[in-house]
This record gives C-alpha cells, structure tokens and sequence, in this order.
C-alpha cells in the first residue's frame, strides 16, 4: 500500500528565516513612506506567530489598520517574498532533495501543505524543482476555514488509503495531524518551539530520519 507523506513548507522544507527579515523590512519601510506605521519593524512578532496564515498575520500585527491596509500589506509583502526567491536568497533546509529521492525511491507519494499563498508556494516549487517529487502543493488559500488541518484532510481525501504522516515545525502542523489521525514528524528548525514539538509524535533535527519513521513498523500499523 503506497505511503503519503505530507510536509509543511516554511521553517520545515524552505529555510524562509533567509527571506523573512528582508522582505518584512522592505513591506513595512513602503507603509512608513505612505505614512500608514511608525517605529520599528515587528520581526519578533511575526517570529512569534510563524505558521498561521497571513491575514491573521496582519491582524496580529496591524489591528488598527483598515482591511484596505491589511490586504495592501499582504500583497505587497507577497511581491516581495517571491522576488527574493526568484534572486536565489532563501534556501530548502539541507538534505531537502536527498530526502525527496529517497522517498520517491521507495514508493512514497509527497505532498505540501501550507499556510502559504498559492503563487508564493509556486515560487518555491519553481526556482526549486521540487515539482519533480512532489504529487500536489495545497495552499490555505484553497479551504475556506483557514484552518491546516482541513487543509491537511483535503490532501489525504486525494491520496486514498494507506499510511500517511504530517512533517511540520509548527503545533497547526501537529494538530492537523492528530486531527487526521496520522502521526506528524516534528523539525527542530529555526521557528520551532520545544512545547510545540511535544506535541509531535516523533521529533528529528535531520529530515533525512523522516525515512527511517516511515520504516519503523509502529509507524505502519498506526
């Protein structure tokens, strides 16, 4: 029976700490020049609320500015992000292509779900090749609820049967896993949260061991 495996992308599969600073620094200085945000740029509380979709982003970040504001922020940060992809200024975590080879070596089908924006995620998939191994990328963009583990449903509804697995940074990525009833893979990567990763089933510092879970034959009977 064919195994899935479904990755979350930032902080996970693609380095975005590389991009981040950059492109909210640029998004905020072209809102100060309109006159629309004084002070400093608030990198830390984005860093602190990584993983959950954009238009709650802003929210969090600007709650006394208009919707227009907001979605004026969102886009512009969006141009932003891919133009710095498209520069070759991020980067995928390391062992990112060795692990898609080994996977699609043993029958696995991969997917991608995120919190991203669909032309975002399209960015990444391009400069990167990833369409190579990858079966399907699934934005938030496509579930009314916003919510990961709709997302992460929608995916495994695609999929069929068989034994699947979450691999995330985030709790929305541990949570759509236990709400999917699929053990997640928790990466101790640059945005994630020791109290977060204890609510992953397993937890690795090399994506390279997502392999060895797969094998493992406590995985299979789950």
């Amino acid at each position: 029976m064919k195994k899935t495996v479904i990755f979350d992308m930032d902080g996970t599969l693609f380095q975005t700490n590389k991009i981040l600073e950059a492109s909210l620094v640029d998004t905020f200085d072209h809102l100060a020049c309109a006159g629309k945000w004084q002070g400093a740029v608030p990198l830390k509380e984005y860093q602190d609320i990584m993983g959950v979709p954009l238009p709650k982003v802003w929210e969090t970040l600007m709650p006394d500015h208009s919707e227009g504001d907001r979605h004026e922020t969102d886009r512009y940060f969006l141009e932003s992000l891919i133009a710095n992809i498209h520069g070759g200024k991020g980067a995928l975590y390391p062992n990112v292509t060795e692990l898609f080879e080994r996977l699609g070596a043993e029958g696995c089908t991969i997917y991608i779900a995120s919190n991203g924006l669909k032309r975002y995620l399209a960015a990444i998939v391009d400069h990167y090749k990833l369409d190579r191994w990858v079966a399907g990328v699934f934005s938030i963009e496509e579930i009314d609820s916003l919510n990961k583990s709709d997302l992460v449903g929608a995916i495994l509804a695609e999929a069929g049967d068989g034994p699947a697995v979450m691999v995330g940074d985030r709790l929305s990525d541990f949570n759509a896993g236990r709400d999917n009833n699929i053990p997640s893979i928790g990466c101790r990567f640059d945005f994630a949260r020791e109290e977060e990763l204890a609510c992953a089933d397993y937890v690795i510092d090399d994506l390279l061991d997502v392999v060895e879970i797969m094998n493992k034959a406590e995985y299979i009977t789950e």
